[in-house]
């Protein structure tokens, strides 16, 4: 058996294992391919998805917007009508108060003293009058400051008579009428 030539069977063999590694290589390829075809429309799906979520949560967001800003009108005309309703419960108020100044005013002025001159401008009162004596001022002084209509009680000047036979004193007296908001305070 020295002269068998094996050299066909080689060949053979040689092209055959060629062909088994191209078709490896080839299937190989040809599932790495798919593979990553599969990956690229999962992940292409996914993205889509994704991209729809967000102009999904981008219209909800703008519709929300919409709503605010509505919310934020609809705040400023019930803060506009709520400073109407104050100003009208103010002029409602503010009706009767020359009769409750006056009411009031009958109510700390002392006996023994008189008012000759009643003065206001916008919230400030002046009166000017004249007293039997000081203890009375300072009575009626304490009277101003207990009122739940007047504040800032201040005696501005004190004039005694001019003759020892004139008893009566000259004064002017100076206050002011409380705020709106604290009146009703007081009142409740």
């Amino acid at each position: 058996m020295p002269h068998i030539n094996l050299l066909s069977w080689r060949e053979a063999s040689r092209k055959e294992a060629q062909k088994q590694f191209l078709s490896i290589l080839f299937l190989v390829t040809l599932i790495s391919f798919g593979s990553v075809f599969a990956i690229s429309m999962v992940y292409g799906e996914m993205k889509d998805g994704q991209i729809k979520r967000n102009q999904f949560l981008t219209a909800e967001i703008s519709i929300l917007d919409k709503r605010i800003a509505q919310i934020k009108e609809l705040d400023k005309k019930k803060d506009n009508l709520q400073q109407r309703m104050r100003l009208i419960e103010e002029l409602q108020s503010n009706r009767n108060l020359g009769t409750q100044i006056m009411d009031e005013i009958a109510t700390v002025v002392s006996s023994g003293v008189y008012l000759t001159k009643l003065e206001r401008r916008d919230n400030a009162i002046q009166i000017i009058g004249k007293s039997e004596s000081n203890n009375r001022l300072s009575r009626m002084l304490r009277h101003l400051e207990n009122s739940y209509l007047f504040q800032d009680a201040t005696l501005k000047d004190i004039i005694a008579g001019e003759q020892q036979a004139r008893l009566l004193s000259d004064f002017n007296m100076q206050f002011t009428v409380k705020p709106y908001e604290k009146i009703g305070e007081v009142k409740q």
